[in-house]
């Protein structure tokens, strides 16, 4: 009787280990990343930047937006002129911007976006896309946080949801890519 006393505590005190082992290498997983839906690409040409000049803060550029248009699977448009690029650039050229515009859907609904992000590259590809030079788009990290405001119904998923943009700088056009985190 003893015997199977000692049996059975050993069989629980291995079991509780094993538990325990597997809830540390659970603990330790990673959970699985979210996912990104693409949303639209907005074509957006802009105008030679504006240099206010040399602040405590860095370079403080702005760049006009003078048109573009956006389409995406569920939604299509224009970019409204009159908006702009309120950038402050490093020392080593990187780029803090402040993008805001408006966008109009095919439909007449306003979008407005507030698009903020970082641009930067190594000095030299930095150096040529500054003095407005064609560039490489896969050798620069251009990353935005848009934010979309909209008093149309069927754009509320615009508003409701976090989106990311990857951006592409030509000398008169920067192209931005939306995707939606799921």
């Amino acid at each position: 009787m003893m015997r199977l006393a000692v049996a059975v505590g050993l069989a629980s005190s291995a079991m509780l280990l094993a538990s325990a082992t597997l809830l540390a290498q659970e603990s330790r997983r990673q959970p699985p990343a979210p996912g990104l839906v693409f949303a639209f690409e907005a074509r957006v040409e802009v105008g030679p930047p504006l240099e206010v000049g040399q602040t405590p803060r860095g370079l403080r550029r702005i760049v006009p937006i003078l048109r573009g248009t956006f389409e995406g699977p569920n939604i299509k448009g224009r970019v409204l002129a009159g908006g702009a690029d309120w950038q402050t650039i490093g020392a080593d050229g990187f780029s803090d911007l402040d993008t805001r515009y408006t966008l109009e859907t095919d439909s007449g609904r306003l979008i407005y976006v507030q698009n903020a992000g970082i641009r930067h590259a190594a000095p030299e590809v930095m150096q040529r896309l500054l003095k407005g030079e064609t560039v490489d788009p896969a050798s620069v990290y251009f990353r935005t946080v848009p934010k979309f405001e909209t008093a149309a119904p069927e754009l509320q998923w615009l508003t409701r949801s976090i989106f990311i943009g990857t951006g592409e700088r030509y000398p008169t056009e920067v192209v931005i890519r939306f995707w939606r985190v799921e």
